[in-house]
């Protein structure tokens, strides 16, 4: 089975990918690699080589692992260290020490360090996560409609297990931002600045679990497994250790490594960072500025969708597809938490006060393109739930027949949906994403590039996704696919791309 085609990607490190695949389709698969995973308990020849990430690793893969492993630490540092000390410019620092104005190590030594009070802040605060995650049952699901929590199953692992998970993050995250916000008003047992009153040492911290987390997922995936038919080793160190080697590391019954690291800590932490950054413009000027609240309300948006479609999130390929390791575990405790917020942290730096005409306009952008984000997931979820029998914009959705033949040889049969936004683009989901992404970014007006970072990764990241996902569901369906792409020719923005 490729799960590529059939499942979804939600954004963090971005959302569903392909209008396809019936739920019965998708039950005949299950019971299919049941069968299969029974027939390799029973000593079948049977490969695994189509599920997760690669066996195999070439020159341009082990050449793009080893760059993200030695400088993405550094990106982030450079980020971060460019607010810093030189108001948020890229450029300046580059300059300085080209021309020899400064070194190095005065731009080291300048930097904040590690600190008693930011190690105990961040050690209680992911202790405290993972007290909401594993100890407290969710109770959001029993009164609020349409919210789906509580135990919920994934999919069939490459060893034939269904794992259960305890979906509670809109609970963890309601707990959170309530004591948030009534120690803010009334206790102030902490100021609600200290965040970003501590931000480089907390990054410190974070790069440290970042790097203990991806380490430990290693080691346990060679010495003690939750599956070990739930591994995968290349023979290449830095490939595993990037890409991890479990595809489902526990501990315990409930402590699930990707679940937990996807969306807890780092993506709880992102609204109360973006509320640190409000905290530190009132305190430092007196007012907070309409740029800072449309960045807490656009991302709140988009962080509360993520939480109230957690349940959904267990199709996504972070689940269905790939292992825990290096790229997971230190980029949701470091790249996520630190790049996502760039936008909150130049506005304390550069406070925007944005004309009605022009905060109206980015607010209209923003919700526009969650609509398109949300509606566009929505048409496809309906589609697959209900195998085609129901109604795209008040129409029975019209799609394309395809099948395929599974590694054991057995023919399956899907439906690709060409209705409704799915049949605009082939990815339009992504499309309304990167007009959110961009709408964060128009906040900071255009005096420097650093808050555009987000907008440009994720157009890169997006586009490589449409086209890498696409080469495989060609190479999954054949000439069903070329039938699909001619019936839906654009793959982002319709009429020209």
């Amino acid at each position: 089975m490729d799960p590529t085609c059939a499942l979804t990607q939600y954004h963090p490190f971005s959302s569903t990918q392909f209008p396809e695949e019936s739920m019965a389709a998708l039950q005949e698969k299950r019971s299919s690699e049941e069968r299969r995973h029974k027939s390799i308990q029973n000593g079948a020849q049977t490969s695994q080589g189509q599920w997760g990430r690669a066996w195999e690793v070439d020159w341009f893969s082990l050449a793009s692992i080893l760059f993200l492993l030695m400088f993405a630490p550094l990106i982030v540092y450079y980020f971060i260290m460019s607010c810093d000390q030189y108001q948020c410019s890229l450029i300046t620092p580059l300059v300085d020490l080209l021309m020899g104005n400064t070194h190095l190590s005065d731009i080291w030594n300048k930097t904040p360090t590690l600190t008693y009070k930011a190690a105990g802040i961040y050690i209680l605060w992911v202790t405290f996560q993972v007290i909401l995650y594993v100890f407290i049952p969710d109770f959001c699901h029993k009164f609020l409609p349409g919210y789906v929590g509580g135990i919920q199953e994934g999919a069939v692992t490459p060893a034939g297990v269904v794992n259960k998970y305890e979906i509670n993050g809109l609970q963890a995250w309601i707990i959170t931002h309530v004591l948030w916000f009534a120690n803010a008003c009334y206790f102030h047992c902490f100021s609600p600045t200290i965040i970003f009153d501590n931000w480089i040492p907390l990054l410190w911290c974070a790069n440290i679990l970042g790097y203990v987390v991806s380490t430990f997922a290693m080691l346990k995936g060679y010495f003690f497994p939750t599956n070990a038919k739930d591994c995968k080793f290349t023979g290449n160190f830095f490939y595993d250790y990037m890409m991890g080697i479990e595809f489902n590391p526990r501990i315990g019954k409930w402590f699930d490594f990707k679940l937990f690291f996807n969306g807890r800590p780092g993506i709880v932490a992102w609204t109360l960072i973006n509320l640190s950054y409000a905290a530190k413009q009132q305190e430092l000027y007196g007012q907070v500025t309409n740029s800072m609240i449309l960045v807490n309300v656009l991302q709140g948006i988009y962080v509360l969708d993520f939480f109230w479609n957690e349940a959904w999130y267990l199709k996504t390929i972070d689940i269905c597809h790939d292992h825990f390791g290096w790229y997971l575990g230190w980029g949701d405790c470091v790249w996520l938490p630190y790049l996502y917020t760039l936008q909150g942290l130049y506005l304390v730096y550069h406070p925007v006060q944005l004309g009605t005409a022009n905060a109206v306009g980015i607010l209209i952008l923003g919700l526009v393109g969650y609509y398109i984000f949300r509606v566009t997931n929505h048409q496809k979820d309906l589609f697959r739930r209900t195998n085609g029998n129901c109604k795209i914009w008040g129409r029975k959705p019209e799609y394309i027949e395809c099948s395929y033949t599974s590694v054991d040889g057995t023919k399956y049969y899907s439906k690709l949906m060409t209705s409704g936004f799915w049949g605009w683009a082939r990815h339009f989901n992504y499309t309304g994403d990167l007009m959110g992404s961009l709408a964060y970014c128009l906040t900071c007006g255009f005096a420097h590039i650093l808050p555009y970072f987000y907008i440009v990764y994720m157009a890169i990241l997006l586009t490589h996704r449409c086209i890498r996902d696409e080469h495989r569901c060609f190479s999954k369906y054949g000439k069903d696919w070329k039938r699909y792409t001619t019936k839906v020719p654009y793959r982002l923005i319709p009429g020209m791309f």
